[in-house]
């Protein structure tokens, strides 16, 4: 044993380090996150705790919008996405919604299919709020990823309170309440975004700011925009698969 760590330290590996495909990718060259410690998907900060919920089916209330109800994806812009048995699938592109929203309750159910599960980063989307700010979609079940990526984060910037995902094949839900930022007549932040944010039962954002738009690698400063901006569901390679997607505008 002692030569294989000596022949390990000569070649600069540790012979206790799990095999590649176990380690949690990330980056340490990547600007600290306000208020932390942590880089931008620093593979060092830690993982939250896996915890099981169930899946809340629930029917859009009597004053929502109904963006997916199964039937057509009138709702957004020029879709690509494809529509089979009452779920769309991503595919192609992102896709938009034509009508704007600032502060608001959503609901949405995914599914990420088994086939799709190869690797770290699977089964991988995104909400995003305002086209702006993500809500990470992912395989959080298995994959390995830094913790501001998982399920449940909010991108780039806080992890999740708990992994609440359910495995590959089963319906998630995501239920999240969104208080839009809001900016003065100069264009000057008065109050950031915030957002609580709940998957498969399990509150997994509580009432987090939002440190400006999400963006890999990055952080970015706030910038005065419109008070309503369209939803954006994000395509990155996998056919995650939605449905039951209903949107309650909030005074603000």
């Amino acid at each position: 044993m002692r030569n294989v760590l000596l022949l390990c330290a000569a070649l600069g590996l540790n012979a206790a380090e799990p095999e590649a495909k176990d380690k949690i990718p990330g980056y340490t060259d990547t600007p600290v996150i306000a208020g932390t410690t942590w880089h931008v998907h620093d593979p060092a900060r830690p993982q939250p705790q896996q915890v099981r919920g169930s899946c809340l089916a629930t029917p859009a209330p009597a004053d929502a919008k109904v963006l997916f109800d199964g039937k057509s994806l009138e709702a957004f812009n020029e879709a690509k996405w494809t529509l089979e048995n009452g779920v769309m699938i991503a595919g192609k592109s992102d896709i938009v919604s034509k009508e704007g929203f600032g502060s608001c309750q959503l609901h949405l159910e995914f599914m990420i299919p088994k086939s799709c599960c190869k690797g770290n980063q699977s089964g991988n989307s995104g909400i995003f709020l305002m086209g702006l700010y993500e809500l990470q979609v992912l395989n959080g079940w298995e994959s390995l990823t830094y913790a501001d990526g998982t399920l449940g984060a909010v991108y780039g910037q806080t992890p999740p309170l708990v992994k609440a995902s359910n495995p590959p094949d089963e319906w998630n839900s995501y239920d999240i309440a969104f208080t839009a930022p809001v900016f003065d007549a100069e264009g000057k932040l008065v109050s950031p975004a915030k957002v609580t944010a709940i998957v498969n039962g399990i509150v997994v954002q509580n009432g987090t700011s939002i440190l400006g738009p999400t963006r890999h690698k990055e952080t970015r400063p706030y910038k005065a925009h419109e008070a309503k901006l369209p939803l954006r569901l994000q395509f990155h390679g996998d056919p995650v698969h939605y449905r039951n997607f209903w949107i309650r505008e909030l005074a603000q």
